[in-house]
């Protein structure tokens, strides 16, 4: 059940089922189910099957599985399913930072490492939160559709940025980028909110990337062209840095 608590010695229980569909995603599936329907009963098979392939699509782009989150405060959890693309070091983007005088933002103008997740339309795309917290700021801003795997992407395309603060001041900023074929960036959380780790906070429609900024001092315990889970995989684990190498095989 949902908020069950698990851990590495045994407690808890698990077993496979089926994932739920986004409220999100419903009132598409229930389109392109109808329209099935309509034009299957016409005698159109031709496009009735098409169109079923296309609801079983939709279905799989909103599933919602359930995940695991780990609690530990030293750790930073992948907000996004995805590939780890890009990880290089840059400032902080100018919308989280509160070197503007505003109130809510991040503190020092430091370069950040910044650990870019790519997701393919295949990829689960509902976005949940790297650390618990309260949630600082939300930024929407408009912009292009370039291909979210460039890296001018994070400047240039439509993007939402998250700033979540913990009760000891630790700060992870991460922003919603969309893509090509992506056209909506939806947030679930508010500035105010309280989120804790692996909650949910967002979704992006149809193909995206999600760019998380970790603190300085802090370097990540993924690999370029490695694959994350959501709310499962840990990110980073604060204050430790280091090289860590792997073999594609």
């Amino acid at each position: 059940m949902p908020g069950d608590i698990l851990d590495n010695r045994g407690r808890g229980t698990a077993g496979w089922s089926w994932p739920a569909i986004h409220p999100e995603g419903r009132k598409f599936a229930a389109i392109a189910a109808f329209a099935t329907l309509v034009i299957g009963l016409a005698g159109w098979g031709v496009i009735a099957w098409p169109l079923a392939g296309l609801t079983i699509g939709i279905l799989a782009f909103f599933r919602d599985p359930l995940r695991v989150a780990p609690r530990d405060d030293r750790f930073v959890i992948a907000p996004a399913d995805g590939l780890i693309t890009l990880i290089e070091k840059v400032p902080p983007p100018r919308e989280l930072s509160a070197s503007d005088g505003s109130s809510g933002g991040m503190t020092g103008t430091a370069t950040l490492t910044r650990v870019s997740i790519f997701m393919s339309v295949f990829d689960v795309h509902i976005n949940r939160a790297p650390i618990g917290g309260t949630v600082r700021r939300v930024v929407y801003i408009p912009g292009k559709f370039l291909n979210a795997d460039l890296d001018k992407a994070s400047d240039e395309n439509e993007r939402q940025h998250f700033l979540i603060e913990r009760g000891d001041g630790v700060q992870i900023g991460f922003t919603q980028i969309a893509g090509l074929i992506a056209r909506r960036i939806v947030p679930f959380v508010k500035a105010g909110d309280i989120v804790a780790a692996g909650q949910r906070v967002g979704l992006i429609r149809f193909g995206s990337r999600v760019d998380v900024y970790l603190p300085e001092a802090t370097e990540p315990k993924v690999l370029i062209g490695q694959r994350v889970v959501a709310g499962e995989t840990v990110l980073a684990e604060l204050g430790q840095s280091g090289l860590i190498e792997g073999v594609r095989q």
